[in-house]
């Protein structure tokens, strides 16, 4: 049988001292991490990377969560893509869209790190202008309430997915919404993002980045959904406008994972950091085998649990 691959790459919240530890064995992929942050300059290129991993509180900022977590994502994918089996889809969690964008061959690998920094800085400078921001996740209660509860404490819906709602806005609008969730019995779990991403907070930075895209951008080789319609990517300038789009809008992560379910998905790999995503697919489609690799200790290990599933 041929096996329907998933690729599925993760956003920011997952980062970890151990997220480069898949590469850590392999000396190539190691100097290259180091040359795509170097290369990407910024925030995460001032301080050595073990430095960085150390740091408390550095790989969460926004500056440097962004290209550290596209970073991770990306040197796993040169270690696997050709020991598994073509994808028939790919698809990217928040900035992690950025990652299924190259993994999908619409931005060159060699420079989407770069890409990342870029709009991590762009997305922090207009952030900065309208006060301090944040995101945090509302659980426990149907959708439909959950948004009405973060639109009444004057947050909006960021992410949609299966188990939370994703709420981002301005820290003062969340401190509303910690207070607000307990009476309606919701449960509020604070993120360590400092951006209110996928929010309209975050509008003046889509043409800046629509105009970055453009500048490296081509039609995906591969099957590629997009956040802000949970639909396929047909071409550049396509690709370009849904990316652009989602700095600032709602990502429909339920829907991207469903389209799973409808391509006839028998397995997906996520290429972490973390695992949050293959979580999620398993308990909202418990027939399709999903691990991350942040499971495995090996790319052996992957391998072989990949060709296990056929």
């Amino acid at each position: 049988m041929t096996l329907r691959l998933a690729i599925l790459c993760p956003g920011q919240g997952s980062q970890s001292p151990g997220m480069f530890d898949l590469a850590a064995g392999d000396a190539a992929a190691s100097s290259q991490v180091e040359r795509w942050l170097h290369d990407a300059g910024g925030a995460a290129a001032s301080m050595p990377l073990a430095a960085l991993l150390s740091h408390p509180t550095a790989m969460f900022d926004n500056r440097n969560a962004q290209p550290l977590v596209v970073a991770a994502s990306l040197i796993a994918w040169p270690l696997l893509k050709d020991r598994l089996p073509p994808p028939t889809l790919v698809a990217g969690f928040s900035v992690g869209e950025i990652s299924a964008y190259a993994v999908a061959g619409a931005l060159p690998l060699e420079r989407t790190v770069a890409i990342a920094a870029q709009r991590a800085a762009i997305m922090s400078e207009v952030a900065a202008r309208s006060g301090e921001q944040g995101m945090a996740a509302l659980s426990g209660i149907a959708f439909e309430a959950a948004r009405d509860l973060v639109m009444q404490a004057g947050c909006e819906p960021a992410i949609d997915t299966p188990g939370a709602l994703i709420a981002g806005g301005l820290r003062a609008d969340l401190e509303r919404l910690a207070l607000l969730a307990p009476q309606a019995g919701a449960v509020y779990k604070p993120l360590p993002i400092t951006v209110a991403s996928h929010t309209s907070l975050l509008a003046e930075a889509v043409e800046p980045v629509r105009s970055l895209l453009l500048a490296s951008i081509s039609a995906p080789a591969l099957p590629l959904l997009a956040g802000v319609t949970g639909a396929a990517v047909h071409d550049a300038a396509q690709a370009a406008d849904l990316l652009a789009r989602q700095t600032a809008g709602t990502i429909r992560w339920t829907d991207c994972l469903d389209a799973l379910a409808e391509a006839r998905i028998d397995v997906a790999l996520e290429l972490g950091p973390g695992n949050a995503l293959s979580k999620m697919l398993r308990e909202r489609h418990p027939h399709i085998a999903c691990r991350s690799v942040a499971d495995f200790r090996s790319v052996k290990g992957i391998v072989a649990w990949v060709a296990a599933q056929a």
